[in-house]
């Protein structure tokens, strides 16, 4: 189950560049709520307890209840505009979500068992391609990452999609290809082994 954070807001009655302004001169950041067939709400949200919820891991994979006027809205946050500068949230935009709503996004990685990869423990390194993986999932069913088991890989192996065993109702959004993950790569000193003995065989 997707985590749930809550979160209060207030309506802002105008939108615009000014107002906007306005808003984060009153110590609060404009946001938007938009999507599930309804019109957009603008409201505003409070910058400490914003910045707060910002900074927790996985921001964009969590849902958050947010209560405008007593009522809450189910959304997922879709984008945050920062200060080119000083590098603080200007805006947000929220997605309505309902329990039949699917969104696409990314899920971090976890590579486990890298005790029984034969390469690894021959002193082989973990070469990962990707950290996080781009799954189209249920809004209500957000995986905080997705779990890879390194058992059974050798040097010179690469971990695929096609090997990962990915949570019930999501799927990778590249379907027209079976790429790479990570890779099982042979440290120096290995490679200078190899390398050395079809010189000593010549």
């Amino acid at each position: 189950m997707t985590k749930i954070v809550p979160l209060g807001a207030q309506v802002r009655e105008r939108a615009g560049k000014g107002t906007a302004r306005q808003t984060r001169r009153d110590g609060r950041i404009p946001a938007v709520i938009y999507g599930g067939k309804q019109a957009p709400l603008s409201i505003s949200l409070e910058k400490f307890e914003f910045n707060r919820v910002l900074s927790q891991p996985g921001f964009f994979t969590h849902l958050y209840d947010v209560t405008v006027d007593g009522t809450a809205h189910r959304v997922l946050p879709r984008d945050v505009q920062f200060h080119p500068v000083t590098d603080l949230p200007l805006h947000v935009d929220f997605l309505r979500v309902t329990s039949d709503t699917r969104v696409v996004v990314h899920v971090p990685v976890e590579f486990a068992e890298q005790d029984k990869s034969p390469g690894l423990k021959r002193g082989g390194v973990l070469n990962i391609v990707r950290h996080s993986l781009d799954l189209e999932v249920p809004a209500d069913s957000i995986p905080e990452q997705v779990t890879i088991s390194c058992e059974g890989f050798d040097v010179g192996d690469s971990i695929h999609i096609s090997a990962v065993k990915l949570p019930e109702g999501a799927v990778s959004v590249i379907t027209d290809r079976d790429f790479t993950i990570a890779t099982i790569v042979a440290p120096s000193g290995l490679k200078s082994e190899e390398a050395a003995a079809p010189a000593a065989e010549g």
